[in-house]
């Protein structure tokens, strides 16, 4: 008896075992199986993550090529504008130099006040032209010193005038489009 008690011990051991050797099966084949849906769901999420860094990637490289052909043709544009602004001064400079010539033709034939009427209009032909460009004297004579727009080289003095006053002008200076272009040297006044 003692040797069918333990052939059912063993047998029942051996059931029991069976039942967790397959208990076990189950969890593997449970976990394999999660492991490959795992797997197949991270190749999916790195194929579509590789899908949009291309399309990132791609992106940002037209964006860069469109940035340098719009600076390209900007650079073009502006070169273009300067030649044409060029071509404008010039145009507008003719006049001058017809002036000019007509002066030096005619020259010898004149008396001195022919001489000095070619001169004026020299100059009035220039500062009509460079003030339609936005030139403009700077005032001086009688106005108060102004280191912004004057460049005092001499102080003289003077008895009607209070200190600081602008007596005399030694060179013109110029705005240009509201914005000094060159200082007037002048003189001031000193008690």
């Amino acid at each position: 008896m003692d040797d069918k008690k333990k052939q059912e011990e063993k047998k029942v051991v051996y059931e029991e075992a069976e039942e967790a050797s397959d208990g076990i099966n189950d969890d593997a084949d449970l976990d394999m199986d999660m492991a490959k849906e795992k797997i197949i769901k991270l190749k999916e999420k790195l194929k579509k993550c590789s899908k949009e860094k291309e399309e990132y990637l791609d992106g940002w490289q037209r964006s860069k090529a469109e940035m340098i052909n719009y600076r390209r043709r900007q650079e073009e544009q502006m070169a273009e504008w300067l030649k044409m602004a060029q071509a404008g001064l010039i145009k507008d400079l003719l006049p001058i130099l017809d002036t000019i010539e007509a002066g030096i033709r005619n020259w010898g034939l004149g008396i001195k006040e022919n001489k000095e009427n070619y001169l004026e209009k020299i100059k009035e032909q220039l500062l009509k032209i460079l003030t339609s460009y936005g030139l403009e004297e700077i005032k001086t004579i009688g106005e108060k010193f102004n280191p912004e727009f004057h460049e005092a080289i001499e102080q003289v003095e003077s008895v009607e005038n209070e200190d600081g006053i602008i007596v005399e002008e030694v060179q013109k200076g110029y705005l240009l489009n509201g914005k000094v272009l060159r200082a007037a040297k002048i003189k001031i006044s000193k008690k």
